[in-house]
């Protein structure tokens, strides 16, 4: 079962990603805007800084070298991050 500290960390973790995709779609079309920019790469900072405290907590949040395991191997602990 998923504790509520941990689901609460994955959604913020979603929503986070969400505006940062969003953003960088913007981008794409719009690359000189300044402030989209500058948006962007808060949005990527402070992503960063959730997938680092929520793998410190609760384990890897990617596989295939993406993520880095604490001993024991911690990938196969349930559940997965998609499962919530």
């Amino acid at each position: 079962m998923m504790s509520k500290e941990r689901n609460r960390m994955l959604m913020e973790i979603q929503a986070i990603e969400f505006a940062a995709l969003e953003l960088n779609l913007y981008l794409d079309t719009h690359p000189g805007d300044e402030r989209a920019l500058r948006e962007f790469n808060s949005y990527s900072r402070k992503l960063h800084s959730l997938k680092n405290q929520y793998e410190a907590r609760f384990g890897p949040l990617l596989n295939f070298g993406f993520s880095p395991s604490q001993y024991p191997w911690r990938w196969i602990e349930e559940p997965w991050p998609w499962d919530m």
